[in-house]
């Protein structure tokens, strides 16, 4: 019996997947983790707004939800100052990431990023067989000028660059940013990734400015809106920009419950600072408990924080698995010389109590096993 007829692409490509979820760790375990604190998820919760809206709109589950998004994005161009038409909303930024780089990247194309950067972006740029083109990261920072100059040099036609980053928490301020728009090679798109915006300290986030036609700025609901289970993730850019991804998006691909739950968390902005607030707490008691065990909390923008454990990244690896044993899922970099370091999500006083009791022995073991 003949098997199916994989496209030549498909058959290059490695099974796998960009994250190993907490779920798949957690099965092989044989058991939950105490603390969850690698995924960058909000563990404040949703705006009780949110939830509220969620519960009425799941009676009516039975409809699917308005392609046009039209409710959400009105409200995300009044929240931004913008008109609906410089609105694309989609599952995430993930699928919207997916979606651009349909638009954009046939095989072959040049697609430029950072060595170590989000990892989604590059696993959507293979599936559609574009040619990555990767930078080194710049004292825990992605380099603009250098993400410019490998675009120049390879004419790629897109470029790939999160302020605030992930994974390192790092960020430039928005005088950089705007140094790196107006630097944009002809021809060349820059994806924007601002998914932390909401965690970011004033001055790192430019002007909006939706008249460019080749810088595409992307937010989330995951992160501080609490909201990561609906995958609800948007896009603002020029409308001719918006209007190409009507041409390839999912038009179904964001249901009723995701929508009404989004429009009562962006209407929440008293929750969202509240939140804001408490991820800032929770950064300083991370910062805290890495200073007390010797180890060096990294200056982070984002609802995370990435910490220095010292050597190389083995010895991070041996943290983490330790960490992960005694019930406390983090993640880390994943590549040199970032992978010397842990990321520690924001959690809750009781996570977090949990990853100082964990962290000692943690350490004590790997410093056994190098």
């Amino acid at each position: 019996m003949t098997t199916p007829r994989y496209t030549a692409l498909v058959q290059t490509l490695p099974a796998t997947v960009p994250f190993v979820g907490p779920e798949t760790q957690e099965r092989a375990r044989g058991a939950a983790f105490t603390a969850r604190l690698g995924a960058n998820e909000s563990v404040f919760g949703p705006s009780p707004r949110a939830v509220a809206a969620m519960a009425q709109a799941a009676a009516e589950a039975w409809m699917y939800g308005d392609p046009e998004v039209w409710e959400l994005r009105q409200a995300l161009a009044a929240h931004h100052g913008v008109t609906a038409g410089n609105v694309v909303v989609g599952e995430g930024i993930d699928g919207l990431l997916g979606y651009l780089v349909r638009l954009l990247i046939a095989p072959g194309d040049a697609v430029v990023t950072s060595d170590g950067a989000y990892p989604t972006f590059n696993y959507h740029v293979a599936g559609f067989g574009g040619a990555l083109h990767k930078v080194p990261y710049a004292g825990d920072r992605e380099d603009p000028e250098a993400l410019i100059d490998r675009a120049r040099a390879v004419d790629a036609r897109l470029i790939y660059f999160a302020n605030p980053d992930n994974p390192m928490g790092s960020w430039h301020d928005a005088a950089t940013v705007q140094a790196m728009i107006d630097a944009l090679p002809e021809g060349c798109v820059l994806a924007l990734d601002e998914a932390y915006a909401d965690t970011a300290p004033d001055g790192a986030i430019p002007a909006l400015d939706v008249t460019h036609p080749r810088v595409i700025r992307f937010r989330t609901f995951s992160k501080a809106y609490g909201l990561a289970g609906l995958r609800v993730g948007y896009a603002l850019a020029a409308p001719e920009f918006v209007t190409s991804f009507n041409k390839i998006r999912n038009h179904f691909g964001l249901g009723r419950i995701a929508q009404a739950g989004a429009m009562a968390a962006l209407a929440d902005q008293d929750h969202l600072r509240a939140t804001v607030a408490r991820i800032a707490e929770a950064r300083a008691r991370i910062g805290q408990i890495a200073t007390e065990n010797g180890l060096t909390p990294l200056p982070s923008a984002t609802n995370f924080v990435t910490i220095d454990c010292g050597r190389d990244g083995t010895f991070a690896r041996a943290v983490l698995a330790s960490l992960v044993r005694q019930g406390i899922f983090v993640r880390m970099p994943f590549t040199p010389p970032q992978d010397r370091c842990i990321r520690v999500s924001a959690g809750t006083p009781a996570d977090l109590d949990a990853f100082a009791a964990a962290l000692p022995r943690a350490l004590e073991e790997a410093v056994t096993a190098s």
